[in-house]
């Protein structure tokens, strides 16, 4: 047992003197690793790392510390990254330009878009985005793979000095343990405090060593920030002191280190040395000592180094639209941003506030700078505070409908529609074409079919009548009495009405499109009420929907189905099958319209048939009445003339009497 622990302890002696450059070069490595440049400013630190790890590792690396790998939101945070990387020491590296992951990352499943400035990709654990960008070309637009951002660093010392040029945006993917990346050599990462301390004003020779929260050492910040701690040394000649400062919160927004200074001041040096270590003015005493002052339009703070405007808005230290003002007690200034706008977090600028992230329009948000506007989708129109609730356009409405006939609203759109007997036509659907009952129903009449606008017409050939269903037609021998000739002229003027009847529905037809009537709009909430016109002349029949089957039994032993014509017959009597026509009215009642061609002349004709038949009773109850007085004149004038031709005698005032049958008595048959 004791030889072989000898001879391991062996082993390990000789491959640590064999290979004493390894294990140089290994712990070398780890302190490259651990060092890191800071850059404080506003109210956050930026530090830059070097070390060949993973994104998820980086985050892990800055997040320990208390921060999150670095945001790069603006112009300004650019320039203090750039600023961190060239305070890094130098390192070789395998190429010339090398990548420093930042934290801009793109979850798997989300895919690029091209309209955002970030391109898809958001800040690790920073809130709200901005539109400042600087890609150095398109990022993929795959979706299957996490996807993380890296700067494009060129170590050249003339690119690293050049504020100007600050570094590009690179993705790629976010590497694993062990595989970082290509080219990875280093991350960025930010800390974000409340406040900071001016640094260390020294009067006389010394050196402060400042040391920060995340663990950062350094002698020379630009601010300091928040419950950092100071190390003061001062020396000089034989005296030595060391002060330990921490940076304080005096009261809101106002920071320092609770200790008046200025620090390592001598008489030896005075106000020669540093200025005294006052900001402004150093005042100096007859006996070697001195005082700092500040110049006029400025008070001297409570630190005795540091001086602050007395109108602490005058010059203006805000920035873009925010607007400085004043700050209460313990504040020198507060910069204000207007509506729509929010702080910068150096709380000196203003940022947009994208109020379309809340989703406050119904349908679409564009975000505007200090404030937004909604659209609607076709067919809604804005209503509301800044037009956020869409509410339906009733495109019926009005004289400016759409369709030809019936026009239905509908959420979003319309539909149009037609009346009984017509068609949707049109490439938009939106125009209505008649119905060809005649041709494209197999002639719904038994006989003869007649089409007409919206309806048809049905008719029987002569010695036939149409029954009442106005469809089937029935045998008769006669047709009210009149000679045959009659017969024909009749058939001939019922024709004449026919083409009238037509031409006249023509010519109203085509003055209501003159005269740009608007369709009927159908309200679909209320049943139309029909109205149905009949035609005397021709025994109109009306019907709704399809036309009836039933018919009437013949009234003669002759068959009751018309004979079949080799030409044309005349038309007898015609029916019309008429169809209603829904009309919406303000009042909110509906009306039906008969659409039976002819209907108005049938009504003449009655009219005149009836004014002839009472004429001709006057005219013959005239000459009965001027006949009975001329007899009855007569009769009176023959009686004066017997009168005066016949003599009186005694026997004219006397008559006979009348005979009288002789009356038994009446026998009793009991006798």
């Amino acid at each position: 047992m004791g030889t072989a622990l000898l001879l391991l302890i062996l082993l390990l002696l000789a491959q640590m003197l064999l290979s004493p450059k390894s294990w140089a070069g290994a712990s070398n490595e780890e302190e490259e690793e651990g060092e890191a440049a800071a850059v404080c400013a506003g109210t956050a630190c930026y530090t830059a790392h070097w070390g060949k790890l993973s994104a998820a590792e980086a985050q892990f690396g800055c997040s320990t510390n208390g921060g999150n790998l670095a945001t790069v939101k603006s112009e300004e945070e650019a320039q203090h990254i750039q600023e961190a990387l060239a305070q890094l020491p130098e390192r070789e590296t395998p190429a010339r330009m090398v990548k420093f992951w930042i934290g801009l990352q793109r979850e798997k499943g989300k895919c690029m878009d091209p309209d955002d400035p970030l391109k898809g990709f958001s800040w690790v654990g920073s809130g709200e985005n901005t539109s400042y960008s600087n890609w150095n070309k398109d990022p993929m637009s795959t979706c299957i793979f996490k996807r993380c951002a890296s700067l494009l660093v060129d170590l050249s010392s003339s690119s690293l000095a050049a504020a100007h040029l600050v570094p590009k945006w690179s993705e790629s993917p976010c590497g694993t343990s062990g595989s970082p990346g290509r080219n990875i050599e280093g991350y960025v990462c930010k800390f974000s405090f409340k406040g900071m301390c001016h640094p260390v004003a020294l009067g006389g020779p010394g050196e402060v060593t400042y040391t920060t929260p995340f663990g950062a050492t350094s002698t020379s910040l630009a601010a300091v920030p928040f419950a950092s701690a100071a190390n003061v040394n001062c020396g000089y000649g034989s005296e030595k002191r060391s002060h330990y400062l921490v940076c304080k919160e005096r009261s809101p927004k106002l920071f320092d280190w609770g200790t008046p200074g200025p620090f390592c001041a001598s008489p030896n040096h005075g106000c020669a040395f540093n200025n005294g270590g006052c900001q402004q003015e150093c005042l100096e005493g007859g006996d070697g000592s001195f005082l700092c002052g500040c110049r006029p339009g400025y008070r001297l703070l409570d630190d005795l180094v540091s001086c602050i405007p007395r109108d602490p808005c005058h010059p203006n230290p805000c920035r873009g639209k925010a607007k400085c003002s004043p700050g209460g007690p313990g504040q020198h200034y507060e910069c204000q941003c207007p509506a729509g706008f929010k702080p910068t977090p150096n709380r000196l600028d203003c940022d947009d506030v994208d109020e379309c992230s809340r989703s406050p329009c119904a349908h679409n948000c564009v975000n505007t700078p200090g404030s937004f506007h909604c659209t609607c989708h076709p067919g809604y129109e804005p209503h509301g505070h800044n037009g956020m609730e869409c509410w339906d356009v009733d495109e019926c409405a009005g004289e400016g409908s759409p369709c030809a006939q019936l026009c239905i609203n509908t959420e979003g759109s319309f539909q149009c529609a037609c009346q009984k007997g017509y068609k949707t036509a049109g490439e938009d659907g939106t125009q209505c074409q008649d119905v060809d009952e005649c041709a494209e129903a197999g002639n719904p009449c038994e006989s003869l079919c007649y089409n007409g606008p919206g309806s048809f017409l049905c008719g029987c050939p002569p010695g036939w009548t149409l029954a009442p269903n106005g469809i089937s037609c029935i045998a008769s021998h006669t047709v009210s009495g009149l000679p045959d000739g009659t017969h024909q002229e009749k058939d001939e003027k019922e024709g004449k009405k026919m083409d009238e009847m037509e031409n006249e529905k023509e010519e109203k037809e085509k003055e209501k499109e003159n005269t740009g009537s608007s369709p009927s709009v159908l309200d679909t909430s209320k049943k139309p009420e029909v109205t149905l016109g009949a035609s005397v002349p021709y025994n109109v029949a009306p019907t709704m929907g399809g036309p009836s089957q039933q018919t009437n039994p013949p009234i003669t032993p002759e068959p009751s189905r018309p004979p079949v014509l080799s030409r044309k017959p005349r038309i007898q009597e015609i029916s019309d099958i008429i169809h209603p026509t829904v009309i919406a009215t303000d009042g909110g009642s509906q009306k039906g319209e008969s659409l039976a061609n002819g209907s108005d002349d049938d009504n003449d004709d009655q009219k005149l048939l009836l004014f002839y038949i009472l004429g001709t009773v006057a005219a013959i109850l005239l000459l009965l009445a001027m006949a009975l007085g001329l007899v009855f004149y007569r009769k009176k004038k023959a009686k004066r003339a017997e009168k005066k031709k016949s003599p009186q005698n005694a026997a004219d005032c006397y008559s006979w009497v009348p005979e009288q049958a002789e009356t038994r008595a009446v026998e009793n048959e009991h006798r």
